[in-house]
């Protein structure tokens, strides 16, 4: 659970919810079962424990030159490769299963996102889009509660998608701050290796611009009300103090700004949105 940071789960998992709630009610007019809240729950824990285990798996090797990452379980020894990759086989069949019990077209999808898990960890060796890459790989988790309850895309889903995607891209930026000189002393691709902090910092400014604008524009895409537009709001509010947090001369905080305000805004939009829902449509 430490090797696989267990507590970022808390990015992700409020998305697929939203992303479920969204399309039960959006497309069908009811919320989502228990049973399928249930076997989101388990994909999600399947998907991201196997992401996890293979970036720590395929980066092994990077993770022990760099000083920041030299004491995490693989490189330091604590865990053999063997019993990592059994963990990312095991987690691979529970997001199987759990697609299984979903819908159809969520075990027809199922490559793709296997795809995208995979094939990000090694974006790092040759564009500094890698970013976005990440973005495209997690953001799949809204999309993924939307079909599950669904069967089917919409507009609705897809602009929840990219909203998704320049936040992850956005955080991931500022986090990769920590390696600017590790990345460019390895040849490794990065935004910041490539713009420079200042520079980079800037690009996740925008494209949280982006995440904030595409939250809002939900709120006139759809039946949502003023539950929605207060965490709206408030998502607003904690991605302008988390770039508050951070400056080209002083990244002290950036861990605060990466995972404090980034898992609050998860909760605080996934909450408000919940309010809305559940609690304010039956006073409608």
């Amino acid at each position: 659970m430490e090797m696989i940071k267990f507590e970022h789960t808390i990015f992700a998992l409020p998305f697929a919810f939203i992303g479920a709630l969204l399309g039960a009610v959006e497309t069908e007019g009811r919320l989502p079962s228990w049973a399928e809240i249930g076997w989101i729950l388990l994909a999600m824990f399947g998907a991201r424990t196997a992401a996890m285990g293979l970036n720590r798996l395929i980066d092994r090797a990077i993770d022990k030159r760099n000083p920041r990452t030299e004491n995490r379980a693989l490189p330091a020894g604590l865990i053999r490769s063997g019993e990592v990759l059994l963990f990312i086989v095991i987690s691979f069949v529970l997001l199987f299963y759990a697609s299984y019990r979903l819908d159809p077209i969520c075990v027809q999808l199922m490559p793709i996102a296997v795809f995208m898990l995979v094939i990000y960890s090694y974006t790092k060796r040759f564009t500094w889009l890698c970013h976005v890459v990440l973005g495209l790989t997690i953001g799949l988790a809204p999309l993924g509660g939307w079909v599950a309850v669904t069967g089917s895309f919409s507009l609705t889903a897809w602009l929840l998608y990219l909203s998704v995607v320049m936040w992850i891209a956005g955080f991931d930026i500022i986090y990769a701050c920590q390696d600017y000189e590790f990345d460019r002393k390895e040849g490794l691709h990065s935004i910041p290796a490539r713009f420079g902090v200042e520079g980079a910092l800037r690009i996740a400014r925008a494209f949280h611009i982006v995440t904030a604008a595409g939250f809002l524009a939900l709120f006139w895409m759809t039946d949502l009300s003023w539950g929605y537009l207060v965490g709206t709001v408030a998502a607003a509010c904690i991605l302008m103090y988390e770039h508050w947090l951070v400056k080209p001369s002083d990244m002290s905080r950036v861990q605060t700004a990466f995972f404090t305000m980034n898992g609050t805004l998860s909760i605080v939009l996934f909450a408000f949105t919940l309010f809305d829902l559940v609690v304010l449509s039956r006073w409608a």
